[in-house]
């Protein structure tokens, strides 16, 4: 396990030693997750992550399988493992190491095949161990599993350490069943409750023991179920068979609600599925609708701006993600002015945590509202969401929230009057940079020196400048005419403001930051990128930041850095001086994309580039962040040790880069699909999307690539849904 430290700051996960040799294998349901290794097992290696979490508690931190006995007790062979294309379970399959006595081999290798399959359903894990004896003599095998529950809160596996824990408790012990429990220092009881069929032939509080006899061609089965109980919340009693059969019941429910893209290109449709699978185990359902998770391991929760951005780069073909993050959002939004929690009126959440840490105030992330662009980013969804659906109704129940989120921009989020939005952390505990880029490190001037607060960030202006240009939109529809002709003029004076006070002729791009004595941060980022995304650059200034962004110095190859290699501070092994991160590069492609601007060609590289990152991962899955070093001929990216993988908005990355590709954008209300400009990279010779749902109708398509430009096909039925592509 890692070492514990204080570290100042919070977003920081500690890797005082390397990640596993191995790679790690995830699975996922609602609020339970679980870290393996290859192997199927969970043990405290590398960073110390394996483990099966519920609600930010580890309820278990080791289970191992071993075979032998005595001195002779050993891990099995490892043949191979993998994710489901579904994420729907783990297949590990495994054979039988040489099992010697007195230096004879009495039984050899590879003559059992050992299979585990694991899944995860309604805050448990559970496992179907198979043995097949493909030898012509009788085998006998000892296997156990060894099993410990540590109840760490997730800050801890991160890294924190606490002065005081809770106890644990005396463990139950009975002919199938331990359950190991632990009374938190929040008056809560968790259990972890291991149920082993058929009985094991010796168990005790740490491990279970099996004597099986193989006949020739003879098989064994071993089930075992893994609860996390906590406080008096019942758990289902679901077997191994029917918590299977519910699990794929609601993956094929959702398999059966959004479009289906396919390509030219196997490994493209690979991604893209793998992708899709990704962001459907991230999503658990609230009771205001779907809501996908920021990542795994380090952040299984809800986040505001991580939902909203994985909502807007899904919005085109699944605009239910949308509808649950705007709802969900719309309900947490802060009412009052709490400074330990940075919260003020209007203010949209940052982030919501469940665990004994979080309920103790040892974290401040309880409900945490310290990011500064989630509440003009709602108010941008918001806003694409009814062009996208049409659904003015909806619209109507949110709109006191956009209103206070509106309000919020412009008295808390200016903080000194000046016409643009700044922030500076008030609670002690809280996060120093409240942008995207949240590390202590993060905002800094041309020689380095940290940036002081209150600090305005170059892409939160773009947030708002949409933002009121969207709500402006909003406001007209809902007969507000006043109120959407005052926020059109109040985006038309920010952009003014904006180009004066941010541009910069010297670095030909736009600032990073204003910090608090007005002195801009002349550092060339990827935020310049957000101000196409946005669309409050001027078309001259855009296509200045288009050229510099694709230099030598901001490009690595496989992507758009976060800072120029240039730069003072630049390290490409950082967390946000120098990485690549996908989501970056898709807002950023989406800015170029516009046709405004007229830079599709920068688009349709970042897809080119991310595409072949992607082939380069196991799943394929891109995680949450790359390093940025150069690209080099041969070589794949370079892995950032303690990245999120898999990271919803890594994972919807594909979907929205393709629609910027095609220059897609829907218009449901009057049941109009357009493509500007459509092209494809030359990896694909074309693209179909099936069952494209537009208002109350759907569509399905074809996209055929004809050099630097593409055709579009209806397919299928006719339906009232027009189409129009312009060149």
């Amino acid at each position: 396990m890692a070492k514990v430290a204080r570290v100042k700051d919070q977003s920081y996960i500690l890797a005082p030693t390397s990640p596993a040799e191995e790679r790690t294998q995830v699975l996922k349901h609602a609020d339970t997750f679980a870290v393996f290794d290859r192997y199927g097992d969970i043990l405290p290696v590398g960073l110390g992550e394996q483990g099966l979490y519920h609600e930010f508690t580890r309820f278990l931190s080791r289970m191992e399988l071993v075979v032998g006995e005595g001195d002779a007790e050993t891990r099995p062979l490892l043949l191979g493992s993998m994710v489901s294309e579904d994420n729907g379970h783990l297949a590990v399959n495994l054979t039988n190491p040489d099992m010697c006595t007195d230096s004879e081999v009495k039984q050899p290798r590879d003559t059992l095949h050992i299979s585990r399959t694991k899944f995860l359903w309604e805050r448990g894990s559970y496992e179907c161990l198979r043995i097949r004896n493909y030898g012509d003599e009788e085998f006998d095998l000892s296997m156990r599993f060894r099993f410990e529950a540590d109840f760490a809160d997730i800050f801890e596996v991160r890294g924190m350490k606490r002065e005081r824990r809770g106890h644990m408790l005396e463990p139950s012990v009975n002919a199938n069943t331990i359950v190991l429990a632990y009374l938190g220092l929040d008056g809560v009881l968790r259990r972890t409750r291991l149920e082993f069929s058929p009985e094991p032939d010796n168990i005790s509080a740490s491990d279970a023991r099996f004597a099986v006899r193989l006949e020739p061609k003879g098989e064994a089965t071993v089930f075992l179920t893994v609860r996390c109980e906590s406080g008096d919340a019942e758990t289902n009693r679901d077997t191994y068979t029917s918590a299977y059969s519910k699990a794929s019941e609601g993956r094929d429910a959702h398999k059966a609600q959004v479009c289906e893209i396919t390509s030219s290109n196997k490994q493209f449709d690979e991604w893209l599925r793998r992708s899709e699978a990704d962001i459907d185990m991230m999503t658990t359902n609230t009771p205001y609708g779907p809501y996908p998770y920021a990542g795994v391991p380090w952040f299984n929760t809800i986040f505001g701006r991580d939902g909203i951005i994985t909502a807007m780069e899904c919005l085109w073909f699944n605009p239910d993600l949308a509808k649950g993050v705007l709802g969900y959002l719309a309900s947490t939004q802060a009412t009052e002015d709490i400074p330990e929690r940075d919260a003020e009126p209007g203010k949209i959440l940052h982030e919501t945590c469940h665990g004994e840490m979080a309920a103790l105030g040892e974290v401040p992330f309880g409900l945490y509202y310290g990011s500064v662009d989630g509440t003009p980013l709602f108010v941008m969804l918001a806003g694409e969401y009814y062009e996208r659906t049409g659904d003015l109704a909806f619209i109507k129940t949110i709109w006191p929230s956009i209103d206070r989120a509106l309000q919020w921009i412009d008295t808390y989020g200016d903080l000194d009057g000046d016409g643009f939005v700044e922030y500076q952390r008030r609670s002690p505990n809280g996060l120093h940079h409240q942008g995207w880029k949240d590390s202590e490190d993060s905002v800094f001037h041309q020689d380095g020196r940290a940036a002081n607060g209150p600090i305005a960030l170059c892409e939160v202006q773009g947030y708002v400048y949409a933002a009121k240009t969207k709500a402006a939109d909003l406001a007209e529809l809902l007969g507000l005419t006043e109120k959407a002709e005052e926020l059109c003029e109040q985006a038309a004076t920010l952009q003014e403001k904006f180009e004066r006070s941010f541009w910069s002729d010297e670095l030909s791009t736009y600032a990073l930051a204003l910090d608090g004595d007005k002195q801009p941060c002349l550092v060339r980022t990827s935020n310049a990128g957000h101000a196409l995304f946005s669309g409050i650059a001027s078309v001259e200034h855009a296509r200045l930041v288009a050229k510099t962004l694709f230099d030598k110095d901001s490009f690595s190859g496989w992507g758009i850095r976060t800072v120029a290699a240039s730069e003072t501070r630049y390290n490409p092994i950082s967390y946000h001086n120098g990485s690549v991160w996908p989501h970056d590069n898709v807002m950023i492609a989406r800015g170029l994309a516009r046709p405004i601007y007229e830079e599709k060609d920068g688009a349709v590289k970042i897809l080119d580039r991310l595409f072949d990152a992607s082939r380069y991962m196991e799943l394929p899955r891109l995680p949450e962040l790359i390093c940025g070093f150069n690209w080099r001929e041969g070589e794949g990216p370079i892995r950032y040790p303690v990245a999120n993988s898999p990271q919803s908005w890594a994972a919807a990355a594909v979907f929205s880069l393709l629609q910027s590709c095609l220059g897609l954008t829907i218009n449901s209300p009057v049941n109009v699909i357009e493509f500007s400009h459509p092209r494809l990279p030359d990896f694909l010779d074309w693209v179909e999307i099936k069952n494209l749902k537009v208002g109350e109708g759907s569509v399905s398509l074809k996209i055929i690539r004809a050099g630097n430009d593409a055709l579009v096909e209806r397919t299928g039925k006719q339906d009232p849904v027009r189409i129009r592509v312009s060149k």
